[in-house]
């Protein structure tokens, strides 16, 4: 049975876009989750919400029990993760509102927990393949609902997450441009990483909502420019949850 997990918060609080909303609590080995879980169903298909950086908003990302959340989330029994994210473009052509369905992560995070294996059992060492993280169907569909949409989208890229709460600065940011990365956001890899130790299919809805700093002829990017930017196209983002849900 298909049991869809949407991590991200931003705009999704609205139990609106939920069938029969239920407050749901669940306890880990780890601590906490960032919030209780929003439980229902879209389009028929049971769905929880779980709000990344809490319901006010006030875990920054480094300090996210990510472990929690996953492990929480297959307690709950669910078959895949769709995360929602914002994001900043490292390309000319990554506008701001364009979504971007990541197909790679660099995990340029140095503070965070990431793994469930922090020591082996003899004869049972954890190396979990990593080579493709992001799950094939889960962005197949969405790629093919945003086409649907008429979207302004890009059906792959490399996403780099940062150590935050800082922007980076544009020595960075040209670095990262450098390594191949496409997009920069402070929150994917430690979920994505934690998802496949796991088992549980993972793909993320990426919206683009400013330049990073690496271009020299525009502002360089504040969390009010993101904020705007990502509130004016969050109805894009809903509607391409919703659709990938029905047809999972």
């Amino acid at each position: 049975m298909t049991k869809i997990a949407i991590i991200g918060g931003s705009g999704l609080e609205n139990p609106a876009i939920l069938k029969n909303p239920q407050t749901v609590t669940v306890e880990t080995p780890f601590g906490s989750p960032s919030s209780v879980f929003k439980a229902g169903t879209i389009k028929g298909v049971d769905v929880v919400i779980l709000s990344r950086h809490g319901r006010g908003h006030s875990i920054p990302p480094t300090q996210i029990n990510n472990r929690a959340n996953i492990w929480a989330i297959q307690k709950l029994g669910c078959t895949q993760i769709i995360a929602t994210t914002a994001c900043g473009s490292l390309r000319e052509e990554i506008k701001r509102g364009d979504i971007v369905i990541p197909d790679q992560f660099i995990d340029f995070t140095r503070f965070r927990k990431i793994t469930f294996f922090e020591e082996f059992t003899a004869g049972e060492m954890k190396h979990t393949p990593m080579a493709d993280p992001f799950d094939k169907n889960l962005r197949n569909s969405l790629i093919e609902k945003a086409e649907e949409l008429n979207l302004n989208y890009h059906p792959n890229g490399t996403i780099i997450t940062i150590e935050v709460p800082r922007f980076s600065t544009r020595a960075e940011s040209n670095l990262f441009r450098q390594w191949g990365a496409d997009v920069i956001n402070m929150s994917t890899a430690p979920e994505c990483i934690l998802a496949n130790e796991l088992g549980i299919p993972y793909a993320a809805i990426a919206l683009s909502t400013d330049y990073d700093c690496w271009k020299t002829d525009e502002e360089s990017v504040t969390w009010e420019d993101v904020l705007k930017v990502f509130n004016r196209n969050v109805e894009n983002v809903i509607q391409l949850l919703i659709k990938t849900i029905a047809s999972v």
